[in-house]
């Protein structure tokens, strides 16, 4: 035996950091001659056997006694050569491969120096399980960031699960430890088994994983992510010179898992969905869907915000290739997509990311930084450059190998402030004593940078609570730089009004229009999402009061309002045909209501019309975010609980006119003022029969009389129906 005590202990103990010094081929120290190992716990005979030069010994390797290690010595060689193990097993069974301690590291010193430095932007090409061929031999390398464990190894059913075969080698200070193993392909199954910083051995998925077992199982697959063959090039080109400011945007919000079911406990999968999901969203004239987090997530009732497989969509719809048909498919019919990312917490399941070397390594230490008080999950270290590496480049991920048009940012409040939803003492104040949380504020500047110069027209969507300024307006400006922003504050006045009976809604009317005194704050997206029809608070519909008739008619009023008013569009599945029930992650859409009367067929069909309306007329979106885009008529009538505003194009022309009378009482000969004269067509009726209504209008449409009223030079008397929204626009287009 030529190793020494301490050697061969570290080696049969499996505490040695770089087993490839001791283990594979080596020069003899002070001689000539080469030395080979092996550590093969199922081995009966270890041979050494030559490839491509045949002239190279072959030689055989010995057990050393009461260990799993081979050694074996030859003379005719002094230079290391490529070779094969022939291993007969101790059932008798013969397998040839070649050492996975034989090959240099996959990652360079340029790799961990930018990971370090958390700038390798494209991480997830190095770290992870990747598909592989090194001197002619496919296989999978396996990388892991873990400095504090005192040893990694990577176990799956190419090696019986065992953590003694494949020990990984630490890279120098980077903390990555990586193996080269060649035979191991697509579909691996693996986990990565550490023994902690405390010494406890512990079985971790892979951060970087593209592909998991359906849960509760957790093992990781090898999966090649790039093989899928795109079959389009135009959209990504035609997304690139796309201004999204003045394009229209018209989002169908939806949970992948309960839109459709196949049966009570089976959803469709990803590619089962696509050819329904595509005619739908089609037929209804929404520009993009936007999905729940997809990511791999192993609590299903948390909806995806939970995420414990960051870099893969989850197995429970199908592999990644899958969800690659499914957006494809999308894109084939000229629907964008959008995906919610959660940046800004993990759950602690500890074979995920928590405590992922035993040590505090994506999250903070100290649980007044690193615990959210409300959901049970930590909070990532923002600070620390591998982490911001992890995340930056998973964003950049889902755009390039999933070519997503859109990465709404979950919860964007609880990253920028150091004591949100903490009390006085559940918190550490900033370096200058502040609140704000100075990390995750760069993070979110460089997130937004990144993604917008790697992928000109992906849109960055932050749900952000509070009034932060400048979340949309770029970092050199001292913004954070997202395309857009959630308004919750138009949500919350607006729901709440629309929840009133109409009786007190004329001492409400300032929640209707106060949106305006800081709309061009921001680039606002109006949402009415999963989050408003969950967890007590009913379905849009259940919320309107009154009748069925009335309820439908609120409802109807309530949508076109979000339409018509400035702003991107954003509705959750089932509110475009008036669900009953509160939204269930268990259960797909109540679509037989569109068969059980009128009312919910005709409210799908009024949002239908509205996008049709929307998509067609520049004039309610081409300047959503410019001041000429929209001014009030008359928002003073509040005794009738009648609003009137313009929307028009940046430079005046193709005017069209709103008007909602938001009390169940018509209003027969009702003047508004009109910006030009002419004939007005009534482009959209909430109160129309097709939708359930009950037929009230003006015929198609009204004259402009030279009566000047509402500061407009022009009007006309109006037929209000009740409880509806009436849309005009004029004939002249200007």
């Amino acid at each position: 035996m030529l190793l020494s005590k301490d050697e061969l202990h570290s080696l049969v103990e499996l505490t040695h950091q770089s087993p490839h010094t001791l283990l594979g081929m080596h020069p003899l120290g002070g001689q000539s001659g080469l030395v080979a190992r092996a550590l093969l716990p199922d081995a009966k005979t270890v041979e050494i056997q030559p490839v491509h030069e045949p002239g190279r010994p072959k030689f055989e390797l010995k057990r050393i006694p009461n260990t799993d290690i081979f050694e074996g010595v030859t003379p005719e060689a002094s230079a290391v050569y490529a070779y094969d193990l022939v291993i007969t097993s101790k059932s008798g069974a013969t397998r040839r491969t070649r050492d996975a301690y034989s090959f240099l590291p996959t990652l360079s010193e340029a790799d961990l120096f930018l990971f370090g430095k958390g700038d390798e932007r494209k991480i997830f090409d190095k770290l992870g399980a990747q598909l592989r061929t090194l001197d002619g031999v496919p296989g999978t390398s396996f990388a892991v960031w873990a400095p504090n464990a005192q040893r990694v190894s990577v176990v799956g059913d190419f090696n019986g699960w065992d953590g003694r075969v494949h020990a990984l080698r630490l890279l120098g200070a980077s903390g990555v430890w990586e193996i080269f193993i060649p035979g191991v392909g697509p579909g691996a199954h693996y986990k990565f088994e550490l023994r902690d910083a405390h010494g406890r051995i512990k079985l971790n998925t892979d951060p970087f994983g593209f592909f998991f077992e359906v849960a509760p199982k957790q093992a990781a697959i090898v999966w090649d992510t790039q093989k899928f063959a795109w079959t389009y090039a135009a959209w990504l080109q035609q997304r690139r010179e796309r201004d999204a400011l003045r394009a229209p945007l018209s989002v169908y919000e939806m949970h992948v898992g309960s839109w459709r079911k196949k049966a009570a406990a089976e959803s469709w999968s990803y590619r089962e969905l696509a050819r329904p999901l595509v005619e739908y969203v089609t037929q209804m004239g929404f520009t993009h869907v936007e999905f729940l987090p997809v990511a791999e997530h192993a609590f299903y009732p948390s909806w995806g915000y939970q995420v414990t497989g960051f870099y893969a969509p989850t197995s429970r719809f199908g592999p990644p290739d899958d969800f690659q048909f499914l957006v494809n498919a999308l894109h084939a019919a000229g629907i964008g997509v959008i995906v919610d990312w959660v940046p800004a917490h993990f759950p602690r399941d500890e074979w995920a990311l928590a405590k992922f070397d035993g040590t505090a390594l994506f999250e903070h230490e100290d649980p007044r930084k690193g615990a959210h008080q409300d959901w049970g999950t930590l909070i990532f270290n923002f600070g620390r450059n591998e982490v911001s590496n992890f995340l930056l480049a998973n964003a950049l991920f889902w755009c390039e190998r999933f070519h997503i048009d859109g990465l709404r940012v979950d919860a964007v409040a609880s990253m920028l402030y150091l004591d949100y939803s903490r009390k006085e003492g559940q918190w550490i104040p900033n370096e200058h004593g502040g609140r704000e949380n100075l990390e995750a504020i760069e993070f979110l500047k460089k997130f937004n940078h990144l993604t917008h110069t790697e992928f000109p027209g992906v849109l960055t969507i932050a749900e952000e609570s509070t009034a932060w300024p400048q979340v949309t307006r770029p970092p050199y400006l001292g913004g954070l730089g997202f395309s857009f922003k959630w308004n919750m504050g138009w949500m919350h006045d607006t729901l709440g009004y629309f929840m009133r009976e109409p009786v007190h809604r004329k001492y409400h009317q300032n929640d209707l229009t106060f949106a305006m005194l800081y709309h061009h704050n921001e680039n606002f997206v109006l949402p009415l999402s999963h989050d408003e029809v969950v967890h007590g608070k009913g379905s849009l519909l259940g919320r309107m009061p009154g009748d069925d008739w009335q309820k439908f008619a609120n409802l109807r009023t309530l949508l076109a309002y979000q339409w018509l008013f400035p702003g991107r569009k954003l509705l959750f599945m089932g509110g475009e045909i008036g669900q009953r029930a509160e939204w269930n992650e268990n259960a797909q859409l109540d679509w037989w209501l569109l068969d059980a009367g009128p009312f919910h067929r005709g409210l799908q069909q009024f949002v239908t019309d509205l996008n049709r309306l929307y998509a067609n007329s520049a004039a309610l979106w081409q300047a959503d975010y410019d001041p000429a885009g929209f001014s009030w008529i008359d928002c003073n009538d509040r005794a009738n609980s009648v609003l009137s505003f313009r929307r028009q194009t940046a430079d005046g022309k193709n005017p069209t006119v709103v008007i909602l009378n938001l009390t169940p009482v018509p209003r027969p000969n009702y003047r508004v003022g009109l910006p030009a004269g002419g004939s007005w067509r009534e482009a959209l009726n909430s109160d129309a029969a097709i939708y359930g209504g009950s037929n009230q209008g003006n015929y198609g449409g009204v004259a402009a009389e030279p009566v000047p009223l509402h500061g407009q030079p022009f009007s006309a008397n109006f037929n209000l129906p009740p409880l509806s929204v009436v849309v005009f626009q004029s004939a002249a287009g200007a």
